[in-house]
């Protein structure tokens, strides 16, 4: 969702018996006054089981929802592989893991847990889980 000019907006479980699990993210976008949108697309687990599926860019590319912002977001589903990502100069990222646990580069994390990425040339990530990896300017 692009809120651009501004939406009112909130998640919410309309279940009273069963629980959600909501991960929530938001991107500030590269400039104000954006038209509002809305996109939505399934990526299947097949094409995010052991390697990083490209889910949202700044140009749409490979079949990922826009970002206006100068972001790849990526997503995986581990288990037990390993990835790598490789990263540009001058660039960082940001490691969420929404389910499981995961090593990154030597570090534990657990479901919940992020991670700053910052003066690294490339990540390995292994483990059993999901995750959503950025790769920022």
């Amino acid at each position: 969702m692009s809120a651009g000019t501004g939406v009112m907006h909130s998640e919410v479980n309309a279940s009273l018996e069963e629980p959600v699990h909501l991960l929530q993210i938001w991107i500030l976008p590269e400039r104000r006054g954006i038209t509002p949108s809305y996109e939505q697309k399934e990526f299947p687990e097949d094409e995010r089981r052991n390697r990083l599926r490209l889910v949202g860019s700044r140009d749409a590319s490979d079949g990922s929802v826009t970002i206006h912002q100068d972001v790849a977001l990526y997503s995986s589903i581990l288990d037990g592989g390993t990835i790598t990502h490789p990263f540009a100069p001058k660039r960082y990222g940001w490691l969420q893991v929404a389910r499981g646990s995961v090593e990154i580069n030597g570090q534990q994390l657990q479901e919940g847990d992020g991670a700053a990425i910052a003066d690294e040339e490339q990540v390995t990530i292994s483990g059993s889980g999901e995750i959503l990896l950025f790769d920022l300017n």
